[in-house]
C-alpha cells in the first residue's frame, strides 16, 4: 500500500502529528490487525514537513478537512472528512485516516494525484478542492 510518486512534499499541523503519533502508539499497545496501516501512516509522517497550524497553507488536507475528491478511473466526485477512527462513520462520509485512503489523503493538497494500492487493487484520485479545512477556518482546536 504505497503511494506513488513518493517525491511529493507533504505537509501536516503540529497538532495534527502529536495526536497521530499518540494514536499510533496506542493502537499498536492494543491490536496489531492495523499494523501494516500504522506502519504506512508512519512513512507519511516522517516525510511531512511539520508546521504550526496557522501555518499550514489552506490548500492543504489535515485532521477534519472535508475534501472533494475525483475518482480517475470512474470520473466519479467523492466527499469524505478525514477522521480520528473513534469518528469513522462511512456511511455519513467520515473515513478514518487508518483506513487506505484516509491515509493516502493526510498532507496532501487540492489538485494532486494519489495512487495507493487498497485491498481491491490501485486506487487513483484527484484532489479537486478542500471544502473545509479547520485551521483555515480558524478551527485550531479540531
Amino acid at each position: 500500500m504505497k503511494k506513488q510518486n513518493n517525491s511529493r512534499q507533504i505537509f501536516i499541523t503540529d497538532f495534527d502529528l502529536e495526536r497521530l503519533e499518540y494514536l499510533i502508539e496506542d493502537t499498536k499497545r492494543r491490536s496489531s490487525r492495523d499494523g501494516k496501516y500504522l506502519e504506512e501512516l508512519e512513512q507519511e509522517l516522517v516525510k511531512a514537513e511539520v508546521v504550526t497550524p496557522a501555518g499550514i497553507p489552506p490548500d492543504v488536507i489535515t485532521m477534519n478537512s472535508r475534501v472533494c475528491l475525483q475518482d480517475m478511473d470512474s470520473g466519479e466526485n467523492l466527499v469524505y472528512t478525514l477522521v480520528f477512527p473513534g469518528d469513522a462513520d462511512f456511511d455519513s462520509g467520515k473515513i478514518s485516516v487508518l483506513a487506505p485512503i484516509g491515509t493516502a489523503l493526510i498532507g496532501y493538497r487540492a489538485g494532486d494525484q494519489i495512487t495507493w494500492h487498497v485491498p481491491g487493487g490501485i486506487k487513483k484520485l484527484k484532489v479537486k478542492n478542500i471544502l473545509y479545512q479547520p485551521e483555515a477556518a480558524g478551527d485550531f482546536h479540531l
